[in-house]
């Protein structure tokens, strides 16, 4: 059976390591373990995860917003673009 809390543990120590590394995708996987936290707190009746995971859903939904699209571009401006 799968253990919602070691897997939690886990991808809370690979987005922190992602975001500290300053690379978008630790976003995303910080909010995949909200949603985690929430199955959790669904489960066990600890009905007060809810609000804050869903508090940093939203937190996370918008530093995707933000990061992502910035990547993008300074990648983008990072390439030769060539003269045809």
């Amino acid at each position: 059976m799968l253990r919602l809390d070691y897997l939690s543990c886990l991808l809370t120590i690979l987005s922190t390591v992602l975001i500290g590394k300053k690379l978008w995708q630790g976003w995303f996987i910080a909010a995949a373990n909200s949603i985690i936290i929430c199955v959790i707190g669904m489960r066990t009746a600890q009905f007060g995860f809810l609000p804050a995971n869903l508090f940093c859903i939203g937190l996370y939904a918008s530093n995707l917003w933000n990061w992502r699209p910035k990547t993008q571009i300074a990648n983008s401006r990072s390439r030769p673009q060539s003269h045809n």
